[in-house]
């Protein structure tokens, strides 16, 4: 299960990295990298990303203990991942709403949604 996590948490950092993208072309502009990076840590129009980013900082925690992963664990990710980005129907529909309209918008974020789910059928 590790290096189906370990694939998953490359495919989630793209996947973050296009959300981020979009996101800040909608914001506007952002100066430099360090103020960037502020924004979307601090500022509410990127708050509702924290949830994606606080369930990769969780895989990336887990990957980094000695002990292998088990298929309860990694199908526990799993599920976490699809309330946020679906298809499970009782999931957090605020992120959803936001993620699928950003899915309408970038090309470059429906291939890496893309890359996510299918690797997300491995585990």
């Amino acid at each position: 299960m590790n290096e189906q996590l370990t694939a998953l948490t490359r495919g989630l950092r793209d996947l973050h990295k296009q959300l981020i993208n979009l996101e800040t072309q909608y914001f506007g502009a952002v100066g430099s990298p360090l103020e960037h990076l502020q924004l979307i840590t601090n500022h509410p129009h990127f708050a509702w990303l924290q949830k994606l980013s606080g369930l990769m900082t969780q895989i990336d925690e887990r990957l980094d203990e000695e002990e292998p992963v088990t298929v309860e664990e990694a199908k526990a990710f799993r599920q976490s991942l699809e309330m946020l980005i679906g298809p499970c129907e009782e999931g957090d529909q605020e992120f959803r709403a936001k993620y699928n309209a950003l899915l309408h918008d970038g090309p470059e974020l429906v291939m890496a949604h893309g890359n996510v789910r299918r690797l997300l059928t491995a585990i």
